[in-house]
């Protein structure tokens, strides 16, 4: 179990070095991340390199028993570099550029950038491949976080080329966009720029494809680097962090090349409800890569700098938050930073030594959590092809590009959100889910919940009719099986992949008033429905117009014009079942269906009879509780505390108390 946080020693006189080594090791700390905005110290000048300090700095760190997880520092290039080069700045759609003074500031698809990144790194990984301390190596920072799309001319060169390799001629390019609307025909690649600025909408499928391009020039620039480190001899591990449900990078794609996912994580503690989006990141960060634990990379000790207001964690929010990463996958418990910074942006920004020092709750809560890490056991990790969760959860990134693109019969829809609904549902049922794109849906789960798959490409919809026809549950939300991957409609109407196995026909999608709406705005904004299995609800944003042809109708809308036509169906299809629900429910209605699925689906919790504020998730035989800031309460559960190594048959959790307990099963001595 890693424990650690980055740790930026150029901000800090040498002679404070050695204190910060001490410090560490009174905390606990196993690794830290170093290096990364450090460029302009590392190479101050172009063709000109200053490896002292690193190297004091490496050595002093192996000594003391931290390992490294070293960075290449190509995230924030140094002054001189967009000086001499100011093509490699980036650009939004509007041709602003994005100067340098803050962090981020290069186009991802420059030449320029790529090389000067590129004799960094190589300078880097030849000089600290075999160095004993380097354990990991931690490519760039946080890709396309500040610049989510570059505009540049940069960028506009290569997505002509991205293009042209894409459909190899301009015509099948025509025909994907369908730009004989409007007058958009191009004659040659050289016609086409990157959706800047424009009059009104810009086309869809352009911009569907400037999304896959971005997230693709990001990925790029990820492998450009790993490929040198590799070249200069290095075998440790190599990663770069992410950000959970970043929309701008498609981390579905990604996650082959990391051998080891890294995920920056922080949840607002002004969000008493925070700790089950926290939740929904852990699980969507290890379903990335199912067979490998993740790290936390980043999460903060206490208060934060960048939000409207910067609230600090509650006395053991800190610890308890790290133990749902544990439960939910995780193999370190890292932070952003080791020191807190004494000046610069995020000088406010809570670290592990704090301004305030030692004698600080946070230092105290630092330490204890240290302490209680370095007493687990090797964790226990699924065997490949396994896994502790019977749901799958439907996420897909180009998907939820298409959903929120312009134009559409309801335009308030927030994919993240929607899924994110689902998901908090299942969270307060204590379910263990999956988050998958729809192509993994597959017979090791029992349910698949599949809201606003609006984008279905013919592979996954052929794996979501194999799921069900194999004894699958799928539960489909509504503006779904819409358009394909170029966003264009299939001849035959909607629903042409999975109407027959849903046994119904969509018309019209039926789009309510916004809930957020202006209290004057007229239209429906709700449409209530009930069922023999679902009490009335409220649906929101859409209530579509659907026929069934061959499904038995479960709930109708009780109210508005659908008022009495079917709003959730099911047909037995195979071994399993498809049901289609017409609206996306509020809160209490998304639990109200679920229970009717889980229920039909022989889904049931990890542990029974849990209250909503307590948390639990299973990682093979390690059962994680946390009680996010609630009453007390008491859990029965026999196993061995992972911590303490004592036996339990029950564990009492205080408000941000947390236990993992080593479970025991009948009949299964194993476990003890």
């Amino acid at each position: 179990m890693h424990y650690g946080a980055d740790y930026n020693p150029e901000q800090w006189p040498e002679e404070l070095w050695p204190e910060d080594v001490a410090r560490m090791r009174e905390a606990g700390v196993t690794m830290v991340s170093l290096g990364i905005f450090a460029w302009s110290r590392i190479q101050p000048r172009e063709g000109g390199f200053d490896f002292g300090w690193l190297d004091r700095a490496i050595d002093l760190l192996h000594e003391g028993g931290i390992a490294v997880d070293l960075a290449t520092a190509t995230a924030s290039p140094p002054p001189w570099a967009t000086a001499a080069y100011p093509e490699m700045l980036p650009q939004d759609e509007n041709g602003a550029t994005y100067w340098p003074g803050s962090r981020q500031q290069f186009a991802p698809s420059s030449p320029v950038y790529r090389r000067l990144a590129g004799e960094l790194v190589t300078a880097i990984a030849e000089r600290y491949a075999a160095h004993p301390a380097v354990v990991m190596w931690h490519v760039n920072n946080e890709y396309g976080c500040h610049v989510n799309m570059d505009f540049s001319d940069a960028a506009r060169d290569a997505f002509r080329r991205w293009l042209a390799d894409r459909y190899a001629d301009v015509d099948a390019l025509n025909a994907a966009w369908g730009t004989d609307f409007w007058s958009q025909r191009y004659g040659s690649f050289d016609e086409v720029f990157p959706p800047r600025k424009a009059p009104y909408s810009v086309n869809p499928g352009q911009m569907l494809d400037f999304r896959r391009f971005t997230s693709d020039m990001l990925l790029e620039c990820y492998l450009m680097e790993r490929e040198l480190i590799r070249a200069a001899g290095a075998t440790q591990p190599i990663t770069t962090n992410v950000m959970g449900a970043f929309k701008p990078a498609n981390y579905a794609q990604w996650a082959e090349h990391l051998d080891v996912i890294s995920d920056d994580a922080y949840p607002d503690p002004n969000d008493p409800e925070s700790f089950r989006a926290a939740a929904f990141q852990r699980d969507l960060v290890r379903s990335l890569k199912p067979d490998v634990p993740w790290l936390l990379m980043e999460q903060s000790t206490n208060a934060l700098n960048w939000r409207r207001s910067n609230a600090p964690k509650a006395p053991g929010q800190m610890a308890a938050l790290s133990a749902q990463a544990i439960g939910r996958g995780a193999d370190g418990i890292l932070f952003f930073q080791w020191r807190q910074s004494k000046a610069g942006a995020e000088k406010f920004h809570s670290a592990m030594l704090p301004h305030a020092g030692t004698d600080t709750r946070t230092w105290r809560e630092v330490t204890a959590l240290g302490a209680q890490l370095a007493a687990l056991p090797a964790l226990p990790q699924a065997a490949p092809g396994t896994s502790d969760a019977r749901v799958a959860l439907v996420f897909d990134w180009e998907n939820w590009w298409a959903v929120e693109a312009s134009d559409h019969p309801q335009n308030g829809l927030d994919y993240l959100a929607v899924v994110q609904r689902w998901y908090r549902a299942l969270h307060r049922r204590h379910v263990q889910v999956d988050i998958v794109p729809p192509s993994r849906v597959d017979g090791r789960y029992a349910l698949a919940i599949a809201p606003l798959l609006y984008l279905l490409r013919e592979t996954d919809a052929a794996a979501l009719t194999s799921f069900v026809e194999g004894g699958g549950h799928l539960l489909a939300g509504p503006f779904t099986d819409v358009v394909d991957e170029h966003d264009r409609f299939r001849d035959g109407g909607f629903l042409t992949q999975l109407g027959a196995l849903c046994g119904i026909r969509l018309e019209d999608f039926g789009a309510l008033v916004a809930p957020d709406a202006a209290a004057d705005a007229p239209g429906e904004r709700e449409a209530r429905f009930a069922g023999e299995y679902v009490p009335e609800q409220a649906g929101t944003l859409l209530a579509e117009e659907i026929e069934a042809t061959d499904a038995t109708v479960e709930a109708v809308f009780t109210s508005g014009r659908r008022a009495g036509h079917p709003a959730l169906t099911a047909r037995t299809a195979g071994r399993g079942v498809a049901r289609y629900l017409a609206t996306i429910p509020d809160e209490t209605g998304a639990l109200a269906v679920l229970d009717h699925a889980l229920a039909d689906a022989s889904v049931w919790p990890v542990v029974e009879g849990l209250p909503a504020h307590v948390e639990v998730a299973r990682r093979g035989e390690l059962v994680t509780l946390v009680n996010h800031g609630g009453d007390d309460v008491e859990v029965s559960i026999t196993g061995i505390d992972a911590v303490t190594g004592a036996r339990v048959d029950a564990v009492r959790l205080g408000p941000f108390g947390w236990a993992l307990v080593l479970e025991s099963v009948p009949g299964d001595e194993r476990r003890i």
